[in-house]
């Protein structure tokens, strides 16, 4: 009797194929935030799922399309839904890229171009681990639904109306992200939750237009002190945040998730080294607690007036600065809002502030079976125990399936640490590309065995 090829055997043998592959998803551009290549990509996706064997369509939306799938064989088998995004961010800086962003290229193992991490390579993981278990184990234990979204890079602005319109049709035991990075320590990563985001901005004004700083210093208001002397109102030296009730409804780590953060390694150096700060000092327990269990008040722009090369005498006429403020479960981001808001017209009323976007945190029990059966299969993948955290630091619309399709949800990144998404050089691993397709073929057979 002819022994049947392992997954890794069979990813090994078409690793060649597997790759082009990606490369024709990574050529096509689908800029979200420029609606730029967004429908020939979707359409790109769907035929990509056809030749799989997957049933698959565009379902329209107030934005860009989704793209559900579905390949259900018994519906009383357990049900997996697989989430991903078609689109990536822009390019620029073009001038600090090795190699144009949308033209795939190899170097030193890797696989550089945009969306090659974040999130096409992870995503093309997914369909090609699908594709890896048929041709190697034959027909699939459990069901399987398909999403993949084109505007998680614009905030998924219309996922959760999708969800919402489309409960019954998207009904799963577990929802199943590839996305983000891997662990700095290159050990295999569980995520089970995200931090939320508020975005907002706020400005203010003094003239009617930008003064001679020497005819009108002293005399026209300048509206970047404005905003630095409310800032300073809203946070402390310590990091505090000061804003009345802003650390209310958080919900405090449970003893296991400070058990899975405790158990979490940490080389302050080599972390350090990654993120470009050298000079982080921090041990690994608090590292991962601000992380994860902790919001922020980010600010991410500031501008007001000239600053260019040289210099520009003037009081400038206008200030804003956007912010983006992570958020832990409970905390609701129009919760937030209001607050800062109430802030604001209390300290200083001539500034306005405009609410830009939100995302709410989710967070799943690492004690459901499901998850352990995950865990599990990811071992298996890997031949490595994989490092559990509760939440990831950034954020993605996990709460549509968690708070809405009232599903479980699991984000196991495929991506290395170093992807530098969002940043030009974004690449994977040719490694972890192929690690990710043969982790699907895992999660999908031990998922078979619960009843």
């Amino acid at each position: 009797m002819k022994k049947t090829a392992s997954f890794e055997e069979i990813v090994e043998s078409q690793k060649e194929e597997y790759i082009q592959r990606l490369f024709t998803l990574l050529r096509q551009k689908s800029i979200s935030t420029q609606n730029v290549g967004i429908r020939e990509c979707a359409h790109l996706v769907k035929s990509m799922m056809h030749e799989i064997g997957i049933q698959a369509r565009l379902i329209e939306t107030e934005g860009h399309p989704v793209i559900y799938g579905e390949l259900v064989t018994d519906p009383n088998a357990f049900t997996l839904l697989l989430y991903g995004h078609y689109d990536v961010q822009p390019p620029d800086p073009l001038e600090d890229w090795l190699s144009p962003p949308f033209e795939p290229t190899i170097r030193d193992g890797r696989i550089y171009g945009r969306g090659a991490g974040d999130n096409k390579g992870q995503l093309m993981a997914q369909l090609l681990g699908v594709q890896t278990y048929r041709n190697t184990e034959g027909e699939l234990p459990i069901n399987l639904k398909f999403v993949f979204e084109g505007e998680e890079e614009k905030g998924s602005i219309n996922l959760a109306s999708f969800v919402e319109n489309h409960k019954e049709l998207l009904q799963a035991d577990l929802v199943y992200t590839a996305d983000g990075s891997s662990h700095s320590s290159e050990s295999p990563l569980i995520l089970l939750g995200v931090r939320g985001m508020l975005s907002i901005e706020l400005e203010t004004k003094g003239a009617d237009w930008d003064n001679h700083s020497g005819n009108t210093g002293n005399i026209v208001p300048n509206p970047a002190w404005k905003l630095i002397g409310l800032l300073q109102t809203m946070r402390n030296r310590g990091g505090q945040v000061l804003i009345d009730g802003f650390y209310d409804h958080i919900r405090l780590p449970s003893k296991h998730e400070k058990s899975l953060l405790k158990n979490l390694p940490f080389d302050r150096k080599d972390v350090g080294e990654k993120i470009g700060y050298k000079e982080l000092e921090m041990n690994g327990e608090t590292y991962y607690h601000k992380l994860t269990m902790e919001p922020t008040f980010n600010i991410s722009g500031i501008h007001s007036g000239y600053a260019g090369e040289g210099t520009k005498t003037i009081v400038p006429s206008a200030a804003k600065v956007k912010m983006d403020i992570r958020l832990v479960v409970d905390q609701d981001p129009m919760d937030i809002y209001a607050k800062i808001s109430r802030h604001v017209k209390q300290v200083d009323p001539s500034v306005n502030v405009t609410y830009l976007g939100s995302m709410m945190p989710s967070r799943t029990s690492a004690d459901l079976d499901v998850i352990k059966v995950v865990t599990n299969a990811v071992q298996k993948a890997y031949e490595k125990e994989p490092l559990i955290q509760p939440s990831l630091g950034g954020s993605l619309p996990d709460y549509v399936w968690t708070s809405l399709l009232k599903a479980p949800s699991v984000i196991v990144p495929y991506a290395n640490f170093d992807q530098r998404n969002h940043s030009p050089n974004e690449n994977i691993k040719i490694e972890n590309f192929l690690n990710g397709i043969i982790c699907t073929c895992h999660v999908i057979k031990e998922l078979g065995k619960m009843k």
